[in-house]
C-alpha cells in the first residue's frame, strides 16, 4: 500500500493520467458488462397500475346479470368484466376452463362431473362454491325469472345434482355435442340474490351494481339527467383467483353513437373505443398513427330473413331465387368493406363443422333474375321500373339498422333488386327498436340482420321450426320437417364426422329453400392506443369475449428478470 502511495509522488503526470484512465476503463467496460448482462437476462413486462378508459357505443347497461345479460348487447360485453364462468373462450378462440378445475364426461356424453376451484372469493370476500353455481342454474331455468332470457331455451331438459361442495354433475336426456359452450354463462353469489322473488329480480340495484367473482370490481356509477348510465368504473379485484389484473382502474363511457365515441378519442376523454365500422377505421388509421385498431374475426353472418307471411310475393319460392340472383355480393364486400369481410354462401361458416364450399350458390346474374320474374307472370305493365302482376306492385320492405354498413348494404340491395324489377322500401331504426317493434313480434317482410355463431355450431335456435317466436332466433320462421330431425339428430351425434355429414345435408335444404338471403361475414374491430398493451385478438368465437382476458391487458411497465 505505501508503494502505491510512493507512486503517486514520483510519477509523472502523465503516468498518473494513464493510470486514471486504465482504472476508468475497467469500471466503464465493468459497467457495460453489467448493464448488458442485465438486458439479455431481464425483458419488459406488465406492472400494476394505469386508468384504461373505454367508449362503448350503443345502449348503456340495463343488466350486469349473467342471467339477464343476453338480452343487450353492452351488458352482455361487460359481464365477463366482473363475472366468472365455469368456461370461457380465450384469445385463440379456445374453450377452456376459468372456474372449472377439471371435467368428466360419461354415460356416452350424457353426463358431466365438473369440479370448480377452492378457495375462490366474491368480491364482498365471501366464499365461492358449487351451491352458487346450481342457484344460477335454477335461476337461468325458472321462467319466472328468465323468461326472455335466451338462455333458458339452451337449459330446458337438463338435470343437475350437487355432488360435494365443489363438484356438480350434469345429466342430460340425449347426447349434446357443444354441452361444455354452454358453461360460458356467468355465476351469481346466492347469498345476494337468493331473497329477491322474481318481480324483485330485474328491480335491485345489483342489476347495475354488480358484485361477481371475476378479474374487475365495481366501485361507482354515473347517470344523466334521464336515469341512463353514462360512466361505469371498476377496480381491480386484489383476491382474483388468477391473479391480481395489471391495469389498476377501468372506466366504461357510453355513447349512443360511434362519432360521439370518436369525438371523445380525440378530446383524450377514452383510449380505446370497443366498436367502430369499417369507414371509421379508414380514417382513424390516417388520422392516428398512435391507436392501435384490431381486426377480430367473429362466427357470425349477415343475411337478409324473410318473412313470408308479411308479403304474399316472399313465399313463392321462385321469387326469391330471382332475389339471389340479383343480388352482388362482390360488390357489397368491394364498396361496404372494402376486404375487411368473406362472402357467405350458408349458415354454417368456414372452420365449423359441417362447413362444405360445395353447397348451392346463386351467383350475381341479374338476367336469370329477370328470366324467373319473367316466367313467373310479373310485367312492367306501366314503365315505372317495378314489376306488376294481378294489378300488385312486386315491393319488398326491408329493416336494417342504422350501423353505417348496414344502412350501405340496404341502400345498395335496393338498388341492385330494383334493377331486375324489385320495389325495395327501406326501414332503418336502432337496433333496441328492432328487437321491440319488429323481431319480438315478428313484424317485418325481410330484416337485415346478423347472427352470432358459436365454435361449433348449434343451428337448434337459429333454425328449427320450435323457435319461429320470440325468444327464438328463427327469423326466417323456417318450418321444415327434415331440416328439424337433421338438427335434432345433429347436436346429439357425438361423432364430429357423422355431425358434419348431418350439418351439411342440412345445408343443402336451406340452400334449396331459401329462407334467407345469406351475405357476408364481416370484421370486428376494436380500437386503442398503442400504450394500452397485452391486447391479443387472434380468433374469438363470441363476440362478447373480447374483454375475456382483460385482466392480462396492462399500461405501466417494468423489468423482470427472465
Amino acid at each position: 500500500m505505501n508503494q502505491w502511495r510512493q507512486f503517486f509522488y514520483v510519477s509523472s503526470r502523465r503516468e498518473k493520467y494513464g493510470l486514471l484512465f486504465f482504472f476508468l476503463m475497467i469500471v466503464v467496460g465493468g459497467g457495460i458488462v453489467g448493464i448488458k448482462f442485465y438486458f439479455n437476462h431481464t425483458q419488459i413486462g406488465p406492472a400494476k397500475g394505469g386508468t384504461l378508459t373505454i367508449a362503448m357505443v350503443g345502449a348503456s347497461p340495463h343488466f350486469l346479470n349473467p342471467v339477464l345479460s343476453p338480452i343487450n348487447t353492452t351488458d352482455r360485453d361487460l359481464t365477463p368484466v366482473f363475472f366468472s364462468s365455469l368456461m370461457k373462450y380465450d384469445n385463440l378462440g379456445n374453450l377452456t376452463p376459468d372456474l372449472t378445475e377439471n371435467y368428466t364426461i360419461g354415460d356416452n356424453g350424457k353426463t358431466y362431473d365438473l369440479t370448480i376451484r377452492k378457495n375462490i372469493k366474491w368480491q364482498d370476500e365471501k366464499p365461492l362454491n358449487i351451491d352458487d353455481v346450481i342457484f344460477t342454474l335454477q335461476t337461468i331455468q325458472n321462467s319466472d325469472y328468465s323468461g326472455k332470457s335466451p338462455l333458458r331455451v339452451l337449459w330446458q331438459g337438463a338435470e343437475f345434482e350437487k355432488i360435494d361442495d365443489y363438484t356438480i354433475r350434469f345429466k342430460l336426456k340425449a347426447p349434446y355435442a357443444p354441452f361444455l359452450h354452454t358453461l360460458t354463462f356467468g355465476i351469481l353469489p346466492k347469498h345476494l340474490w337468493q331473497n329477491f322473488s322474481p318481480s324483485q329480480f330485474s328491480l335491485t340495484e345489483l342489476n347495475q351494481k354488480p358484485v361477481g367473482s371475476g378479474p374487475y370490481e365495481f366501485t361507482k356509477l354515473v347517470k344523466d339527467s334521464n336515469g341512463n348510465i353514462v360512466r361505469l368504473e371498476t377496480k381491480a379485484f386484489a383476491d382474483y383467483f388468477l391473479g391480481q389484473p395489471n391495469i389498476s382502474q377501468i372506466v366504461f363511457k357510453f355513447y349512443n353513437s360511434e362519432e360521439e365515441a370518436i369525438s371523445a378519442y380525440k378530446k383524450d376523454e377514452v383510449n380505446a373505443i370497443n366498436s367502430i365500422s369499417e369507414k371509421a377505421k379508414q380514417e382513424l388509421q390516417l388520422k392516428y398513427p398512435d391507436l392501435t385498431i384490431y381486426s377480430i374475426v367473429l362466427p357470425r353472418y349477415f343475411a337478409v330473413f324473410f318473412n313470408q307471411s308479411q308479403n304474399p310475393a316472399l313465399a313463392d319460392k321462385n321469387i326469391r331465387q330471382a332475389i339471389a340472383f340479383a343480388t352482388d355480393k362482390n360488390q357489397i364486400l368491394k364498396e361496404v368493406y372494402r376486404g375487411d369481410s368473406e362472402i357467405v354462401d350458408s349458415p354454417i361458416l368456414r372452420g365449423m363443422t359441417g362447413y362444405s364450399d360445395q353447397v348451392k350458390k346463386y351467383n350475381f346474374d341479374p338476367d336469370k333474375a329477370k328470366e324467373i320474374l319473367n316466367s313467373s307472370g310479373w310485367k312492367d305493365e306501366n314503365s315505372d321500373g317495378i314489376l306488376e302482376k294481378n294489378n300488385q306492385k312486386l315491393e319488398i320492405t326491408i329493416v336494417a339498422n342504422d350501423w353505417p354498413e348496414i344502412t350501405q348494404t340496404a341502400q345498395l340491395l335496393k338498388q341492385q333488386w330494383l334493377n331486375v324489377g324489385i320495389g325495395v322500401n327501406l326501414d332503418i331504426k336502432d337496433t333496441n327498436r328492432i328487437k321491440i317493434e319488429n323481431i319480438i313480434p315478428r313484424q317485418y317482410q325481410a330484416l337485415l340482420f346478423g347472427e352470432i355463431l358459436g365454435p361449433e355450431p348449434d343451428l337448434f335456435s337459429f333454425w328449427h321450426s320450435s323457435q319461429k317466436k320470440d325468444p327464438g332466433l328463427n327469423l326466417s320462421l323456417y318450418e321444415n320437417p327434415d331440416a328439424d330431425k337433421l338438427i335434432m339428430e345433429a347436436r346429439q351425434e357425438l361423432d364430429v364426422n357423422v355431425r358434419s355429414q348431418k350439418y351439411q345435408q342440412f345445408d343443402d335444404l336451406i340452400a334449396e329453400d331459401l329462407p334467407a338471403i345469406f351475405l357476408y361475414n364481416p370484421d370486428y374491430f376494436f380500437a386503442a392506443s398503442k400504450d394500452i398493451q397485452g391486447i391479443m385478438f387472434k380468433n374469438i368465437n363470441n363476440i362478447s369475449s373480447y374483454l375475456n382476458q382483460i385482466n392480462n391487458w396492462f399500461i405501466n411497465t417494468e423489468r423482470n428478470w427472465k
